[in-house]
C-alpha cells in the first residue's frame, strides 16, 4: 500500500518533519526563540514562527533530496507566498501583535542536508496589516 502525497506515513513527509526539528535545533542555535511550531489555520500552515532579536519571522522550510531537479528555495510559489502571509496575519491578530514594528518572511532550505537561510525570501507588500 502506497503511502498518499504528504500524509502523515509518508516518506517525503518524514523527511519534511525531519528537517523541520533540523531546521528549529540551528535556528535555537543561532540564538533564536520559537515561538510556534507548525502553526495552522484555515488559511494554511507556517513551519515555524520564531524571534530574531524584535524580529518575528515566519520561517518556511524546504526540503528536497539530494537527486532533486529543482533546489528546495525554488518550490516557494506565488500562491504558497500568499497563504503564508495570510497565516502569519492570522498569527499576528490572534496574538495581539499586529502592529509589532517589524516581521520577516524567511525560508529555510535544504538541499540534501545543506542548510541555506534566506532571510526577507519575499514580502507581505499588498497587504493589509
Amino acid at each position: 500500500m502506497t503511502a498518499k502525497l504528504g500524509s502523515a506515513g509518508s516518506v517525503a513527509f518524514q523527511r519534511g518533519r525531519e528537517a523541520e526539528a533540523d531546521v528549529e535545533r540551528w535556528l535555537r542555535q543561532k540564538g533564536w526563540q520559537i515561538l510556534e511550531k507548525n502553526y495552522r489555520t484555515p488559511l494554511g500552515e507556517v513551519d515555524l514562527i520564531a524571534a530574531d532579536g524584535k524580529t518575528t519571522v515566519f520561517v518556511e522550510v524546504r526540503c528536497r533530496g539530494r537527486n532533486a531537479l529543482q533546489r528546495a528555495a525554488s518550490t516557494v510559489s506565488p500562491a504558497k507566498q500568499r497563504r503564508l502571509v495570510r497565516t502569519a496575519l492570522s498569527y499576528l491578530k490572534r496574538t495581539g501583535t499586529l502592529h509589532t514594528p517589524e516581521i520577516r518572511f524567511d525560508v529555510v532550505a535544504v538541499d540534501g542536508g545543506r542548510l541555506e537561510l534566506i532571510s526577507n525570501a519575499f514580502g507581505a507588500e499588498g497587504y493589509s496589516w
